[in-house]
């Protein structure tokens, strides 16, 4: 992990564009740009004040490149805490490629995955939870992942951190300091206090993990498996809840063989339906197959949506109800929602009749809805959205997303409480200062105070290139 050479890379995505930027950053990045940057006002990139930028030409002797803007940041008021030199310039790829195979040629590398923010991190500009936060940031594709990675980046969740850690850290001391003075039996680390905040620490502990229950699914989207038989119209409300032909139907049953997914964003929370092959006994060798991944599918399902044919809720009721508490038996923690569809021809007084028919689903829990003409599909949507505590989101509170992260509270928590028990059991100091010394290395894990290089290593591999 060098930091003694310059790095160059592509900073905005590959192939043609309006603009591209190229980020070079290094004890050099401002005397190789001079190099080859000729200011239209006849500036000298050194000479001038951090965060500013400059018009010009990168030339390669007496060929000239392209006609750039120069952005000049220096240390340590940067992005890395190094110079760092931005060059926008025409989106061309082969504009891109020549301007980056010049400062190549010149002593630049080509930048590892990250290691722009890595150098940022390394340098102090950024913890590593907030290092972290920058790649969740770009690969955030809903309003709710978008906020909360912000959230992180600006050191809401690492600063929650920091607090308990020195907090602990300072009682840790104190229970250090009684250790050399033992046989005079003094205390220094008041015992009160010191329960009071690992009860503090504890409950605080309990809110992070419980939080990433919420945090992982606003992450990753929520998966919905849409189950029934076949020819109910799973894929028109597929199609529905996306507005497009995303599943082929037909009036033929049986017509999906394979699971068919896609995602969408209810109010900031993405959601992944995923319409299956409808459920049936087949001799359909393909078909079987197909089913066989439906009940595959349910298993990875966060929630299960079992569309019915309205029309035979009466008829199918006895069979509704053994269909309905096999599911729920299966998977008890799954949220089942019931829908009855193809109401559109149905009369107010027959919709009436039906909500409260003897089908085996209880009024409360069943929807009514027409995937065809859309009826009914926002009211689903706002039952989904029941299901995602954003409570959180709303207060602007911390909500655990890394399941590093995650691991690392829970480790924190377990040595928490083997503190807490060995104040109930009144230990001594040297034993108490065990479990807290392991408490304050998991709490360092998060934020970076304790590090390796296969961890930086593995964290910053899963970033882009120009980040």
């Amino acid at each position: 992990m060098t930091q003694n050479d310059t790095i160059v890379a592509l900073a905005t995505a590959s192939g043609s564009g309006a603009i591209a930027v190229i980020r070079l950053s290094g004890k050099n990045a401002i005397s190789f740009c001079e190099k080859h940057f000729k200011s239209v006002s006849g500036k000298v990139l050194s000479e001038e004040d951090t965060h500013t930028i400059h018009l010009g030409h990168i030339v390669d002797g007496d060929r000239t490149i392209d006609e750039v803007l120069v952005s000049v940041f220096k240390n340590p008021q940067s992005y890395t805490g190094e110079d760092v030199i931005e060059i926008s310039c025409h989106g061309s790829p082969y504009i891109q490629q020549e301007i980056i195979q010049l400062f190549l040629r010149k002593g630049c590398r080509i930048a590892n995955p990250g290691e722009f923010t890595l150098r940022a991190f390394l340098n102090g500009k950024l913890d590593l939870s907030q290092a972290e936060a920058v790649a969740d940031l770009i690969a955030s594709d809903s309003e709710a992942s978008h906020q909360i990675a912000m959230q992180q980046m600006r050191g809401g969740f690492s600063n929650e951190i920091k607090m308990l850690r020195d907090e602990l850290m300072n009682f840790a001391s104190l229970i250090e300091l009684e250790l050399d003075f033992a046989e005079e039996d003094v205390e220094f680390a008041n015992r009160n206090q010191f329960q009071d905040l690992i009860s503090r620490i504890t409950k605080v502990l309990k809110r992070l993990i419980d939080s990433f229950a919420v945090g992982n699914v606003i992450k990753n989207g929520i998966p919905i498996a849409i189950i029934g038989e076949p020819n109910v119209g799973k894929s028109t409300l597929l199609n529905a809840l996306l507005n497009e032909e995303k599943a082929i139907v037909s009036d033929i049953a049986g017509t999906t063989r394979d699971a068919i997914e896609d995602e969408m964003s209810i109010d900031g929370i993405n959601f992944r339906f995923i319409d299956t092959a409808g459920i049936r006994e087949t001799e359909d060798v393909v078909e079987n197959i197909g089913i066989k991944k439906t009940f595959e599918k349910i298993d990875q399902a966060q929630v299960v949506v079992l569309l019915l044919d309205a029309k035979e809720l009466k008829v199918k009721s006895e069979k509704l109800k053994v269909d309905i508490a096999q599911i729920q038996n299966k998977y008890p923690q799954k949220p089942l929602i019931v829908i009855a569809n193809k109401v559109d021809t149905f009369s107010e007084s027959e919709k009436k009749e039906l909500s409260v028919s003897s089908s085996g689903v209880e009024k409360s829990n069943l929807l009514l809805i027409s995937a065809k003409t859309g009826q009914g599909v926002e009211e689903l949507k706002s039952k989904l959205l029941e299901f995602v505590n954003t409570g959180a989101l709303r207060n602007n509170d911390t909500i655990v997303t890394n399941s590093r992260h995650y691991d690392a509270l829970l480790k924190a928590l377990e040595e928490i409480v083997k503190v807490q028990e060995g104040i109930n059991a009144n230990l001594s100091g040297d034993l108490l200062a065990i479990d807290i010394r392991q408490a304050l290395y998991h709490f360092g894990e998060i934020t970076g105070e304790i590090t390796s290089d296969d961890l930086l290593g593995n964290i910053f591999a899963n970033f882009c290139i120009g980040k």
